[in-house]
């Protein structure tokens, strides 16, 4: 059985940004374990090359987000601090120029004044996978297992014991002082059992806590150009009729010209249409906003986290996607209380579901590291 100080159970963002906090206070006795078979969980950034092989494959900046995308550093100043600190390049969401709306299938697409956020949405050269990227540059990786799911842990004897399973079913088990969740409360209780069962309060409030991201889907179409600029639109779209409900510009600078969009179709019925159809739905929708020239994208990429098994329960699939009110990261009293804190950013204060919220969280994991380290 290995064994480290603390375990953490999710190599999403929190889980890579927990870990580097512990190297900064000259903790080498951690371990971070991912179901997955790479890290970075819901954040997903994809590189133009894998859907066209004209692209220089080496070109990490020229990648489009599945998952998170944008942040705001006039009031989410943590997570800024950390993207400078890493020496990350960030940019303005474009929305220079008109939006577009289509109300009805009946009625004809009207081009209107764009709205500009104030305080300005960001993004990262390179999709916000390049804050994950430098993370886990930044970590030691013999510390760091992946394709191993925690199905079972144990607090006994003032220990926590962890059993994972990789994709053929073989066991592995770990032991811990401290066992830190960076992964979606509501995935916790449907996937670990828990031994002894968590406090029945405490399990009711992850269990109703909706996961950031689970009933989304999106989907990015590449250009060459950005030929809607050309028109005076900002690429941005509101639909009633879909499939995307929001659209908006995708591109990255220095790299590929894109448009994205949130699926507007509830996920329970996106399950009953074949991907190649919401492609070409997709495709179809963005000719009626943009113009002709957007029916034949150089390349596409799709993703429907509502069918992610490390992302959404069953529970999530009729949710509003809406943020989550964070609950308690962990127990108050009995055996679990001090032992196993939830540091993803559903157990955000201030941003839960945000990826400004599991830079919080994974704070937290810190702090109740001081608070076991007194008691």
């Amino acid at each position: 059985m290995q064994t480290a100080r603390i375990a953490i159970v999710g190599a999403g963002v929190s889980g890579l940004y927990a870990a580097w906090l512990l190297q900064q206070q000259g903790m080498t006795d951690w371990l971070l374990i991912e179901g997955r078979a790479a890290v970075g969980g819901r954040i997903l950034s994809e590189p133009a090359a894998d859907a066209c092989a004209a692209v220089n494959p080496a070109n990490r900046t020229d990648r489009f987000d599945l998952g998170p995308s944008w942040f705001w550093p006039g009031y989410q100043r943590q997570l800024d601090c950390l993207v400078q600190e890493l020496g990350l390049q960030r940019f303005e969401q474009h929305e220079s120029g008109d939006m577009v709306v289509e109300r009805s299938p009946s009625a004809p697409v009207r081009r209107m004044q764009g709205y500009v956020n104030s305080p300005p949405s960001m993004r990262l050269v390179g999709g916000m996978g390049a804050l994950t990227d430098a993370l886990l540059q930044r970590l030691d990786a013999t510390r760091i297992v992946t394709g191993q799911s925690v199905r079972r842990m144990r607090c006994t004897d003032g220990q926590v014991e962890l059993d994972s399973e990789d994709a053929s079913g073989h066991a592995t088990s770990w032991r811990a002082e401290q066992a830190w969740l960076a992964m979606p409360p509501r995935l916790a209780v449907q996937q670990i059992g828990f031994t002894p069962a968590l406090p029945a309060p405490l399990a009711r409030a992850w269990q109703a806590t909706a996961t950031w991201m689970a009933p989304h889907a999106k989907y990015v179409a590449i250009y060459d150009r950005p030929f809607w600029r050309e028109q005076g639109l900002s690429g941005e779209a509101r639909s009633a009729c879909g499939p995307l409900g929001e659209i908006h510009d995708a591109s990255m600078p220095g790299g590929s010209a894109a448009l994205f969009g949130f699926f507007g179709i509830p996920a329970r019925l996106r399950q009953g249409v074949p991907e190649a159809e919401l492609r070409a739905d997709c495709r179809a929708q963005l000719a009626r906003l943009f113009g002709p020239q957007a029916l034949t994208p150089r390349a596409e990429l799709f993703k429907d986290w509502a069918i992610d098994p490390y992302t959404a329960t069953a529970a999530d699939i009729d949710s509003l996607g809406q943020h989550p009110e964070a609950p308690a990261s962990g127990a108050s009293s009995g055996p679990w209380a001090g032992r196993l804190t939830g540091i993803g950013s559903e157990w955000s204060r201030q941003f839960p579901g945000y990826v400004a919220g599991a830079i919080e969280a994974a704070s937290v994991g810190l702090q109740s590291l001081a608070a076991f380290s007194r008691s």
